[in-house]
């Protein structure tokens, strides 16, 4: 059996759809069930639906030999598993934003507010700016727009949200999408199972681009 760790959300539904599709499905799965565990009656696979934060956790303690994670999460929280694959899916960017007519005042240390504060430093000490970080985990968008802030790091899909609150992209600090990722020991002792997967996976995605 191959045990996969899934982000609850519609990124893990997408990718549980596409497993479904190449014979990882799990008869008695509904994506309206409280369950968080679903095992095939024949005892192939065995899926878990954990918060998108954690399943590099689980991948790296083993009780997942498979998962799928943001790279926006990988790189904030950098597990230690492999990264086999970029899905190509659940696309968007780390990004640096701020109000419109924002002027950065190099002589001051920049004030930073982001859920992101390893991705967010290792970005500005690689730029060689100093900064002071603010942790914030929700509606980052607002610590500029209340003062508290003269950026943000946060995750941009379309970007409406931060027009709607005078906030626009300064830099683009890299690119997210989904990866498939795998624990180090299942590599070695279920590495046939794994890598049979990670190449129909890799193959459905060259067919569904």
């Amino acid at each position: 059996m191959i045990n996969i760790a899934l982000p609850k959300g519609r990124l893990g539904e997408k990718v549980y759809s596409l497993l479904a599709k190449m014979g990882y499905a799990c008869e008695d799965y509904s994506s309206d069930s409280r369950k968080l565990i679903f095992k095939d009656s024949a005892g192939k696979v065995c899926y878990f639906w954990v918060k998108p934060s954690d399943v590099g956790v689980y991948v790296q303690l083993g009780a997942a030999d498979i998962g799928v994670i943001g790279k926006d999460i990988l790189d904030e929280y950098q597990p230690d598993v492999y990264e086999l694959a970029d899905l190509n899916i659940g696309k968007c960017a780390m990004c640096v934003a701020a109000k419109n007519d924002w002027v950065d005042d190099t002589a001051m240390p920049l004030r930073v507010a982001t859920k992101f504060v390893n991705v967010a430093e290792k970005y500005f000490i690689s730029d060689g700016r100093h900064i002071e970080l603010i942790k914030l985990n929700g509606s980052i968008e607002l610590a500029p727009v209340l003062g508290i802030s003269d950026v943000i790091v946060d995750i941009v899909e379309t970007g409406t949200t931060l027009k709607e609150n005078d906030l626009k992209v300064f830099k683009k600090i890299f690119d997210i999408s989904a990866r498939l990722i795998a624990n180090k020991t299942s590599c070695k002792f279920k590495n046939a199972e794994v890598k049979a997967l990670t190449e129909n996976i890799k193959r459905a995605i060259e067919e569904n681009a």
